[in-house]
């Protein structure tokens, strides 16, 4: 008889996806020699060779690379099987891993902390901020439980819940005067510096693509990663900028700014929960969905106050 363990597949897992012995141990907080002892007796008790050894490196063979997709499967379903036994019967209780991406984080969370230990003070929450490539694979993987981030993702192992649109506004210096109705249409920057993000952050892409700006030539980074500094800038007279009505509280705090909102069709990023398409907590993360337009109302309505 044929005999698999857990541990082994957990190894293989890891060592699929680092592609290094010494980065798979790590991952596993074993030792290589750990780790590369049970990968050969998986191998010995399968009859097959997983991967191939050479100076490179590491490369799953034929086999290893399909038998890597079914040791993802099964290792999920038994993550699935014990977040069953421990939240079957519960609500928003034990253990969450939250991903949230960087533009939503520090806004939203301080709205929403509060309500999760007032309304489940069972609930551990556990954060992650980071971007969404990488929430996405952390959450596929089994590391996150759940994703706050912006909507849609493409991915076959994910299903995903639609909260709230979040609207772009305009943001300019506030001794700038604007003329007529605003459009979000490329023509409104050909005379201005467009401030984003530095790429590889959704935002801009969202920015670019829900305003049509994708062609726009004068837009520039200064290789900022935070809409703090963005905004700083505009402040300065550097530029312009936009920004999610979500984020109007705390990054105009304090600052010389005038906001102005864009005519109807309004461009905004569609925000939403993504959770593995297996996890039998559906139920839980669509509460906790419903936490997060408790939080996000009042946000909104106070964004609307400081909107020229």
């Amino acid at each position: 008889m044929i005999h698999v363990t857990l541990k082994q597949l957990r190894y293989f897992d890891a060592l699929a996806r680092e592609l290094h012995f010494g980065r798979a141990a790590q991952a596993c907080s074993v030792t290589q020699p750990a780790l590369s002892m049970q990968i050969q007796e998986l191998e010995l008790n399968l009859g097959v060779s997983l991967v191939e050894r050479t100076r490179l490196g590491v490369q799953l063979t034929t086999q290893g690379t399909e038998l890597a997709k079914r040791a993802a499967s099964v290792l999920g379903e038994v993550r699935d099987f014990i977040e069953y036994a421990q939240h079957g019967s519960e609500t928003l209780c034990g253990t969450l891993r939250l991903g949230v991406i960087p533009s939503l984080a520090p806004y939203v969370l301080p709205s929403l902390l509060p309500l999760i230990r007032e309304q489940f003070p069972e609930l551990e929450l556990r954060l992650r901020e980071t971007q969404t490539h990488t929430l996405l694979q952390e959450l596929v993987d089994g590391k996150l439980d759940l994703l706050f981030l912006a909507l849609p993702v493409k991915h076959q192992d994910v299903e995903t819940l639609s909260l709230l649109k979040d609207k772009f506004v305009l943001v300019l210096p506030e001794g700038r005067k604007v003329h007529g109705p605003i459009h979000a249409t490329p023509e409104l920057f050909e005379d201005e510096r467009l401030l984003l993000l530095e790429e590889g952050h959704c935002l801009r892409d969202q920015a670019l693509a829900y305003c049509s700006l994708q062609e726009v030539r004068s837009i520039s980074t200064f290789g900022a990663s935070s809409l703090a500094t963005i905004v700083e800038l505009v402040s300065s007279g550097f530029g312009i900028t936009l920004l999610p009505e979500l984020s109007l509280g705390v990054e105009t705090r304090g600052r010389n700014l005038k906001v102005v909102r864009f005519e109807e069709p309004e461009p905004s990023r569609d925000l939403g929960l993504v959770w593995r398409a297996t996890s039998p907590r559906k139920n839980e993360f669509k509460e906790f969905g419903e936490l997060i337009i408790q939080a996000t109302s009042g946000m909104i309505e106070n964004a609307g106050k400081m909107i020229s």
